[in-house]
């Protein structure tokens, strides 16, 4: 809630009232939670317990809701199987959303509804809490509900309170518990590792619970992101089908699962994971879960994530609806090799490139263990005064000199054993004292569950800012896992994963309450930490570290469905034989940036990528803002299209990729458009071409609904295998 009021302005009026809910009968109530097209349906039943008895499409009489338990299958496990909070040690025999031991040690939980009320944050926003309390114990638990009325989106969370004698533990402690009918339930999911993230799995899911969880504790999402989709009856095609996207709002430990009950429907449970996570909860303080975040649609996979990615703009992503910087990233120029000299000179090529910024990657920090590669120095965030004796200032002026702005890597969640800090506070390290250390990337993490280290970790980036008041963009790395996880600070090890990530989010919140619109990538060595908890600090995330380009169009085509393109940083680099032109066509398809050689560019290659930033600066309102329709998908075509139409539907642009190189692969069928208006004349043609290059596609004019009905062959090909088809509205 905290986050929605600090976001809308001070003249909406939020007001607070009891929901008028609908009545089946004397001894239940029906309460609908409705969005534009989709509904959910919560019952309270005669012996007070709160179940899920519908989630499908939006009824057009709501008052029909009180009818839906009487026309759908009822058996002996009513009010259990489809608790909307499954509690454990009583009556449920199935898998719990929220498992507690009270304050004598036992550990049984029967939640009762107590009473429901609504807060109208503006004409698209509302929330639903719903307070259900233990029949025994003084245990509490609310329920809540946030709709996006127009996005069809709901955010679900709980807050969890108790005024018993002593402290209760929480075993586990769900976001959210789903429960859906339907003939049968296929799962999509993604697994990875660096350099290979978002492999999509899909499978049917039978009886029985299928886990999706992390217990990296940071950098939690590298083997398997918080983000899935459950098609119902069959598995939903870009354009059809019955579709439910999942996506936790939690930056560490996740678990969802998914489970088959006897009845044959799905049991969906979601929230943080509870793995050697037993939380000790005080008496009179509320432990507030993340929000899990989902979206169902009929029309298949596209309009679900047309769903989430305008949502996101709108009410998460930071900026969501601003601009965003294109820029030249130093590190494949010098890794750890640079100096003033150098620097100046890529701020020159900054400029004569065109983008908007320059960004210091790692290496620019520490004296008594200088960062000359990555098993040293840090956590000592001075300036190194043997690479850049004129410090930061002098950069920064230098940048603006070349009317370009400055920007800076940082990675303050993280230690070399080998840096000064270590060695002044190996206590705020998170590490077992009496086990061997144990690295990744040579580094240790910091414990931010520690209020001192959250300090300090503040201190690094404010700063930075402090004696550079121009620094105009932070790129926040993360790049270790958590091994041997222990807190010196910690009392209760088992509140250690959770507290460190809320200490993290209190130093992200403290940051953009003093810079509140300065742009931050989050990195993570890729996508390590690619969620909507994070992403509300942040402009943008970091894919991969896998920049070839065609890995990079499967990477950045499975990120589509979850996350909106002006969110992807997307970088040209040298990284595999692809030529200049498909590696900037790639990494167009979202919030471009460059991490080359420019003074190493050919004349015309040079030449090509300020005509492209030109192209990308027409077309960068229908990227950012607009509409994504994948038209081809990359796992099962010689050429993956992707398409972005702006929100007034009069510019759109097209991307198609070769990315099968058999012999004579390629588009030989035209391609259907979609998100144009039927009834418009469009103007299309070939852009981004090389200089001298003629293109094999004639400009020309056609309806709409010609180009979304007979469609347009890009003519991709070996030889012409990046293609960008501009379509202009008449």
């Amino acid at each position: 809630m905290n986050f929605f009021v600090r976001s809308f302005s001070r003249s909406v009026i939020i007001v607070l009232m009891t929901i008028k809910a609908l009545t089946a009968n004397a001894q239940s109530t029906v309460i609908p939670i409705e969005t534009k097209n989709n509904a959910i349906v919560l019952r309270v039943g005669d012996d007070k317990r709160l179940s899920m008895v519908y989630f499908g499409g939006k009824l057009a009489n709501n008052t029909e809701y009180a009818a839906v338990p009487k026309v759908t299958k009822q058996d002996r496990y009513d009010n259990v199987y489809n608790s909307a909070y499954t509690t454990s040690g009583t009556h449920n025999l199935l898998e719990p959303a929220i498992e507690v031991t009270h304050a004598d040690g036992n550990k049984s939980l029967e939640l009762q509804y107590v009473d429901h009320s609504i807060t109208k944050i503006n004409e698209d926003v509302s929330l639903l809490s719903i307070r259900l309390k233990d029949s025994l114990y003084n245990f509490e638990v609310t329920l809540n509900y946030q709709t996006y009325y127009n996005e069809n989106v709901t955010e679900q969370w709980s807050v969890i309170t108790h005024h018993e004698k002593k402290d209760v533990v929480l075993n586990k402690y769900a976001s959210a518990n789903l429960y859906i009918q339907a003939d049968s339930y296929w799962l999509n999911h993604y697994h990875g590792e660096w350099a290979q993230e978002m492999r999509t799995e899909e499978e049917q899911l039978n009886h029985g619970i299928k886990t999706l969880d992390s217990k990296l504790g940071s950098r939690a999402d590298i083997f398997q992101p918080p983000v899935f989709m459950v098609s119902l009856n069959k598995p939903a095609g870009e354009d059809e089908g019955l579709v439910l996207y999942g996506n936790l709002e939690w930056s560490g430990n996740f678990r969802i699962d998914l489970e088959v009950d006897p009845t044959n429907n799905l049991r969906l449970i979601a929230g943080m994971n509870n793995y050697a996570a037993n939380y000790t909860l005080k008496a009179g303080v509320a432990f507030e879960t993340p929000k899990f975040v989902y979206t169902l649609s009929d029309k298949g996979k596209g309009e679900a994530s047309r769903n989430l990615q305008s949502w996101a703009r709108k009410y998460k992503v930071l900026d969501g609806q601003g601009p965003r910087l294109t820029l030249l990233n130093n590190w494949e120029s010098t890794y750890f090799d640079f100096n003033n000299d150098k620097l100046s000179a890529l701020l020159k090529d900054t400029k004569d490139l065109g983008v908007d910024l320059f960004l210091l990657d790692d290496g620019w920090f520490g004296n008594k263990y200088p960062r000359n590669g990555d098993h040293a120095g840090l956590g000592d965030w001075e300036v190194n005064k043997a690479k850049l004796p004129l410090g930061i200032p002098f950069l920064t002026k230098t940048a603006k000199q070349n009317g370009v702005k400055f920007g800076i890597w940082v990675e303050p969640e993280m230690v070399n054993p080998k840096s000064e800090l270590y060695e002044k506070h190996p206590d705020w390290v998170v590490k077992q004292p009496n086990r061997p250390e144990f690295y990744m990337r040579n580094q240790l993490v910091l414990d931010l569950s520690n209020p001192t280290v959250q300090n300090f970790v503040f201190g690094v980036v404010d700063k930075l800012f402090a004696e550079n008041p121009e620094l105009a963009y932070i790129k926040w790395d993360c790049n270790a896992l958590m091994y041997n996880a222990y807190s010196a600070y910690q009392k209760n090890q088992g509140n250690f994963y959770t507290d460190y990530v809320r200490g993290l989010y209190s130093v992200l919140d403290r940051l953009r309450a003093k810079y509140p619109k300065v742009p931050m990538m989050l990195c993570s060595g890729g996508g390590g930490r690619v969620d909507y908890g994070a992403l509300k600090y942040f402009t943008e995330f970091w894919p991969s570290d896998n920049t070839e380009p065609i890995e990079r169009v499967f990477i950045q085509w499975e990120y589509s469905y979850f996350y909106p393109a002006l969110t992807s940083s997307n970088h040209v680099t040298d990284w595999g034989k692809q030529p200049i032109k498909f590696r900037t066509d790639v990494a167009m398809m979202g919030k471009l940036g460059f991490d080359i050689v420019v003074s190493k560019l050919k004349p015309e290659e040079l030449a090509y990528c300020q005509g492209a930033l030109k192209t990308y600066k027409e077309f960068s309102e229908a990227i950012w803002h607009g509409d994504q329709y994948r038209l081809q998908d990359p796992k099962t075509n010689d050429v993956a299209s992707i398409m972005y139409v702006d929100s007034t539907k009069n510019n759109a642009i097209m991307f198609n990729y070769l990315v099968n190189q058999r012999y004579q692969a390629g588009s030989h069928l035209p391609i259907r458009m979609k998100g144009l208006q039927e009834d418009k004349m469009y103007e299309v043609s070939e852009v981004n071409m090389m200089p001298g290059q003629n293109s094999s596609i004639a400009t020309a004019t056609y309806s709409g609904k010609f180009l979304m009905t007979v469609g347009l062959n890009p003519d991709a090909r070996s030889g012409r295998n990046s293609v960008l088809i501009a379509v202009r509205g008449k």
